[in-house]
């Protein structure tokens, strides 16, 4: 007997339970997730909290995941033809112009440069360290708030399972004071119990899945900075400069 086979022994037994007492109690996907149970017309407290904190924690990662997105694409994008122009602006001399054309590319390898073209005429190793910093700097306001993601991520399933457990505590607690427990009662509990679990799961697998996609992306903005960089670099170390 496999696992399938013995879930559906476990709903027909409930099924026919039902049947021997005649009485028939519909629950939809709503009454599951807040916990109310229509034969009695009360709410599980505690299924109702872990369910509205998990519904907040689904909002939390939505509105990161948009914020973010939104925030590294832009990092990605810049002027055609960005790094030719500020080569020539520099090899003409026209810091002034390189400048202006930083300030108009609002994106980390625009504002790196224009760093580095404020400190044209001191030695090499101290405009590159202005330009790491100002990378540092840039690279820790791409990942702002995605370390709630990462926390949500682990925070949300066991969130669920607590829901769970304590569920469980009070299908238990009610089998212990009645003397006759219909079976169709206590699959009731248990499976209004493991809705927290499935609601977990479902908000730590986006928060995962989220934190891991911006990651890549950040990963891919780091990347066009340090080629950004070099290449600036290479501007400034080119012969008769």
């Amino acid at each position: 007997m496999n696992l399938f086979d013995f879930i559906n022994i476990q709903i027909d037994t409930a099924t026919e339970a039902a049947d021997q007492t005649g009485e028939t109690v519909s629950r939809s996907y709503s009454d599951l997730i807040l916990g109310y149970d229509p034969t009695t017309g009360e709410y599980s407290i505690s299924n109702l909290l872990v369910m509205l904190i998990l519904l907040v924690l689904l909002g939390v990662t939505i509105f990161i995941f948009i914020e973010r997105f939104l925030t590294i694409r832009k990092s990605l994008q810049g002027e055609k033809d960005f790094m030719r122009q500020v080569k020539g602006y520099v090899e003409d001399g026209k810091l002034d112009a390189a400048v202006q054309l930083c300030r108009s590319t609002d994106n980390p390898v625009a504002r790196m440069v224009e760093k580095g073209i404020t400190r044209i005429g001191k030695p090499m190793d101290d405009i590159a360290t202005s330009i790491e910093n100002v990378a540092k700097l840039e690279v820790y306001s791409l990942e702002a708030r995605m370390s709630v993601l990462a926390t949500i991520s682990g925070v949300a399933p066991m969130l669920g399972m607590l829901g769970t457990v304590l569920g469980m505590i009070g299908t238990l607690s009610v089998m212990a004071a009645q003397n006759n427990v219909q079976i169709s009662e206590l699959a009731g509990g248990i499976y209004e119990a493991m809705v927290t679990t499935i609601g977990g799961l479902v908000v730590g697998i986006l928060a995962y899945v989220s934190y891991n996609y911006l990651v890549s992306k950040v990963e891919k903005v780091i990347q066009k900075m340090e080629g950004g960089s070099i290449e600036f670099l290479d501007i400034l170390e080119a012969p008769g400069k």
